[in-house]
């Protein structure tokens, strides 16, 4: 947030750079109690019905329509006091450079993108000390466009790329918590990046591979184990790291999922699914280059990200 925002009656203005799921259903919330949010993408039909209709968002609270504005980059006009980064890892760069003339010197950016080294490739495109990276267990789905829907509850937890404390940080994490978000500045949030990252791939690739839902993993023989095999070498390298893992927390995390997402297709299926390119190399690819650089064995790993790239490059070769 710029200085001229520190007063407390100042809101400051908030672009969400992904209009997706997360950020959609970040922006209608915080859209609802009067921040004035900028969702940005370059989905055409999504963009169009919350124009027409605002955003029609579902949570455990009710179904209500938010208004708000959506634009694609070419159509921002100011310069937003936070960018709030939701694209996939590998549009991270690309989508910056679409709205680098509206990234001010005060511009705040903070990413609660999934995978490893997002800040960095933000810190391309604006200051460290302007920087935030985070996580977060919030669910959502796009269920159509201009639709949202979020049931259950989760958390964002965040903190200075850089590792500096600010009043900035302390007003950006009131700023998510009066939007009802559960909200906390976490010094040591890289620890829960990673253990997110070992969930995502051990989760998402299996399904990636299978086509199936994460319950399908616990009628499956020996899939669920190969999921547990992951998240141990996953960790193994967080912790080669510095990091201080828990993989007894990571673990029951994921028994969780397996027994209770019942029909849930994650968010690396979906990709596929609809031709899309997955994030699989901020996440699987992320960990297997960072294990060869510390000497590191993660055969599971690597055998699940040779496996999807398989997957998205027989979904973008033609039929005979």
């Amino acid at each position: 947030m710029t200085n001229h925002d520190t007063a407390a009656d100042t809101v400051p203005r908030v672009l969400m750079l992904g209009a997706g799921a997360m950020g959609s259903l970040f922006g209608g919330l915080l859209a609802e109690v009067g921040v004035p949010v900028t969702l940005v993408d370059i989905n055409a039909t999504h963009l169009a019905a919350i124009r027409r209709d605002g955003l029609r968002l579902v949570t455990d609270g009710g179904e209500r329509r938010v208004r708000l504005d959506a634009c694609r980059p070419d159509d921002v006009h100011e310069t937003p006091d936070l960018i709030v980064v939701f694209t996939k890892a590998m549009h991270t760069d690309a989508a910056l450079d679409g709205i680098r003339r509206w990234i001010g010197a005060e511009t705040r950016i903070l990413s609660l993108q999934n995978g490893l080294g997002n800040g960095e490739r933000i810190c391309a495109h604006a200051a460290a000390d302007r920087v935030a990276i985070g996580m977060t267990t919030c669910p959502a789905d796009l269920c159509g466009p201009g639709h949202v829907e979020s049931h259950g509850q989760g958390k964002i937890r965040f903190t200075r790329l850089d590792g500096g404390q600010d009043d900035a940080l302390e007003r950006l994490a009131a700023l998510l918590r009066r939007a009802g978000l559960d909200c906390a500045i976490d010094p040591m949030v890289n620890t829960a990046i990673w253990e997110k990252v070992a969930f995502n791939a051990a989760l998402n690739s299996i399904c990636t591979v299978s086509a199936g839902p994460v319950d399908a993993i616990g009628r499956t023989p020996g899939a669920q184990a190969l999921a547990l095999d992951i998240v141990d070498e996953v960790l193994a390298v967080a912790r080669a790291e510095g990091l201080a893992v828990d993989a007894d927390r990571v673990r029951a995390s994921v028994l969780h999922a397996i027994g209770h997402h019942v029909g849930h297709k994650p968010s690396m299926l979906q990709d596929v699914l609809a031709g899309r390119p997955t994030e699989i190399e901020a996440i699987n690819g992320a960990v297997v280059a960072r294990a060869g650089l510390r000497g590191i064995a993660t055969p599971a790993t690597r055998a699940l990200l040779a496996l999807v790239r398989l997957v998205e490059a027989g979904r973008s070769t033609p039929s005979a």
